[in-house]
Parts: C-alpha cells; structure tokens; sequence
C-alpha cells in the first residue's frame, strides 16, 4: 500500500496546501468584495437549475 513515509508527506503537504489557500484568500479577500459581489445569486441559480432537471428526472421516471 503505502509506506509510513509517503503517509507522513502527504499529511504535511495537505496541511500545507490548506494553510497556503488559507491565507491566498484572505489575502484577496477586498478584491473578491469588490468584483465577485453578485456570484452568490448566479450559484443559488445554478443549483436551483440542477435540482430542477433532477426533480423533472425523477418525477418521469416513475
């Protein structure tokens, strides 16, 4: 499977990964105020869409 080694790099490296993004979007944080402030309404869209075609995909299937 996996030797202890490879297991304990890819615990850092994901702790890593995550502290990096962390603080990547904290960083940008005041842009993404300033030019992403309506992309909140586009995602409740598109999940209400793909809910939609599930809904109309079950409701038919019976």
């Amino acid at each position: 499977m996996f030797s202890k080694g490879q297991i304990i790099f890819l615990i850092i490296f994901i702790i890593t990964f995550i502290v990096v993004l962390i603080f990547a979007y904290r960083r940008d944080l005041k842009l993404h105020k300033i030019h992403y402030r309506g992309v909140v309404w586009i995602l409740i869209a598109f999940i209400s869409f793909i809910a939609f075609i599930a809904a109309i995909k079950f409701i038919f299937m019976k």
